[in-house]
């Protein structure tokens, strides 16, 4: 390693994450620039091999979670900060050396928000998710694109995948429309396409489902009404213990299931929610909620008269995202709480 890569005594590393080169900013207690350097990937972890143990941030983005886990196993402190929080840190022009000083400033700042280190089953199991989510969507284009063909044709098929699948094969065998000999062929082949993909996405939700029987937190939090097996591995993919939030509503804002703010002149207003966080956690919770909120048996549950009197003053979409941020704030508890439960008759939960 040439001399002036070697590791200067530091409190607080930066690093500049790219795909192959890494730029490095080494800073002292009181903030004094003491080090600039860069690295390819292959001798990133052997400069903080032979650095002292300190600080070390870098930005949450592709690839930070893994070189988190490398430096953290050699033993200095990582931080990950959303990419948000270090823009005001950039000062004039910007370059990967500027962005590196930011990065380590933005990691000492007492009030700084930082981003939780995913272990490599949170990271599988997210992956899963994404990969089911992916399917779907493409699984709605592919009949979508169907549909238009057949559109083309003075065709009109019903809305609805479970309907199309019914629809279409009965389209293919009726001689009296006017699909071409060329269309129906590949409409035929486009419907095994969908077989297939069907066939797949059923494949990784009984994984999914397998990997929540077999944990512990997610049997818990399928105790919760409205989260079952998707929800409760999509939230532990996401959060893991949820020990980074210090108390369950920070959970529920994390998650953009509370309202944005935008007070001035000591006079507040709340707007819609902020829609931040995991889009895809929220959209399952929001789901799961309008289940809960159609189908709760209310004299039942504890919930049952909270909801009562929400849907009695406000409109029912707006109750089912505040039951959303309410089943959030339950995930907090359970998952942070040793043995915890969600008991229905414990106003605890209320």
């Amino acid at each position: 390693m040439p001399k002036r890569n070697v590791p200067r005594p530091a409190a607080v590393y930066g690093i500049d994450i790219g795909k192959n080169i890494f730029h490095v900013v080494a800073l002292e207690s009181d903030g004094t620039v003491v080090q600039r350097v860069r690295f390819r990937r292959d001798t990133l972890l052997q400069f903080f091999q032979r650095a002292a143990p300190a600080i070390v941030g870098m930005e949450s983005c592709a690839g930070s979670q893994w070189i988190a886990r490398k430096i953290q196993a050699i033993g200095h402190k990582v931080r990950l900060i959303p990419a948000q929080f270090v823009k005001p840190y950039v000062k004039s022009n910007k370059s990967d050396i500027i962005d590196a000083e930011a990065i380590a400033e933005a990691a000492t700042r007492p009030t700084m928000r930082f981003a939780a280190l995913k272990t490599e089953e949170q990271a599988d199991l997210q992956a899963l998710h994404r990969v089911r989510d992916q399917m779907i969507g493409t699984r709605t284009r592919l009949i979508n694109q169907m549909r238009a063909f057949c559109l083309e044709y003075g065709v009109a098929l019903r809305q609805g995948a479970g309907l199309f699948k019914l629809d279409l094969p009965e389209a293919l065998k009726d001689p009296a429309n006017d699909l071409s000999p060329a269309m129906r062929k590949l409409l035929v082949e486009l419907f095994d396409d969908l077989h297939q993909l069907e066939k797949r996405i059923a494949d990784v939700t009984r994984e999914i489902e397998a990997i929540a029987d077999r944990e512990d937190a997610a049997r818990r939090l399928m105790t919760i009404p409205g989260i079952g097996a998707l929800g409760a591995t999509a939230l532990l993919a996401a959060i893991g213990n949820g020990r980074q939030f210090q108390k369950a509503r920070d959970l529920a804002a994390w998650l953009g299931l509370v309202p944005r703010e935008y007070s001035t002149g000591g006079k507040q207003k709340l707007l819609g929610i902020s829609k931040r966080g995991n889009r895809y956690v929220r959209k399952l919770l929001v789901h799961g909620a309008r289940s809960c909120f159609r189908h709760l048996d209310r004299p039942k549950d504890r919930l049952g008269s909270w909801l009562d009197g929400l849907q009695a003053r406000m409109h029912p979409n707006k109750a089912v995202v505040a039951l959303a941020a309410k089943m959030a704030r339950i995930v907090w508890v359970v998952l942070t709480k040793p043995g915890a439960l969600y008991e229905r008759r414990d106003p605890a939960f209320t």
